[in-house]
């Protein structure tokens, strides 16, 4: 039996390798986000000199939520890549983000919540923000609650995260 077990060990093993596809299509995503920024900073410029101080405001937020769209983004290719198909080697990289290479699951787990409760808040702003053109405070209800669920998951994420660690040190 140990020969057919070392075949099927094998296979699980080298199917870490299926997940590769995934974040190059990632990076693909990441070139389309890329020129929507372009786009909207393009747009932002033209715009600029008409616009008024909560126009800007909104501009800007719109680059900074398309920023961290991309960084989250980033963060799922090398954290991914590093925790379920293959360690990149960072002594190859000499601009490497010391970061990348301590980033476990569960941190991974953290910075992806807090990416998308940033990115959350970000919409919440600019909908509070385009309130006198659109007054329906239903959907403005409705973004605050949604919100409200990623914090709250958010804060109950660290908190288990933090009492599973606090076992794991009293079991060593």
């Amino acid at each position: 039996m140990k020969p057919v077990e070392r075949v099927i060990e094998f296979v699980i093993f080298n199917s870490r390798w299926l997940m590769a596809p995934f974040y190059l299509g990632l990076v693909v995503a990441l070139l389309v986000l890329l020129f929507q920024f372009g786009v909207a900073l393009f747009e932002f410029i033209l715009h600029a000199r008409g616009a008024g101080e909560s126009n800007i405001t909104l501009g800007v937020l719109g680059l900074v939520d398309l920023t961290l769209t991309g960084s989250l983004i980033l963060i799922v290719i090398f954290s991914g890549y590093e925790n379920f198909v293959s360690k990149i080697n960072a002594a190859e990289h000499p601009d490497w983000p010391d970061w990348l290479a301590k980033v476990d699951f569960a941190g991974l787990k953290q910075k992806l919540m807090a990416s998308i409760v940033a990115i959350s808040a970000i919409q919440v702003l600019k909908a509070f923000m385009n309130l006198d053109k659109y007054p329906d405070t239903t959907k403005l209800a409705w973004l605050v609650g949604i919100h409200m669920v990623f914090v709250v998951s958010t804060l109950l994420l660290a908190i288990s995260d933090r009492v599973g660690d606090g076992a794991k040190d009293k079991e060593h």
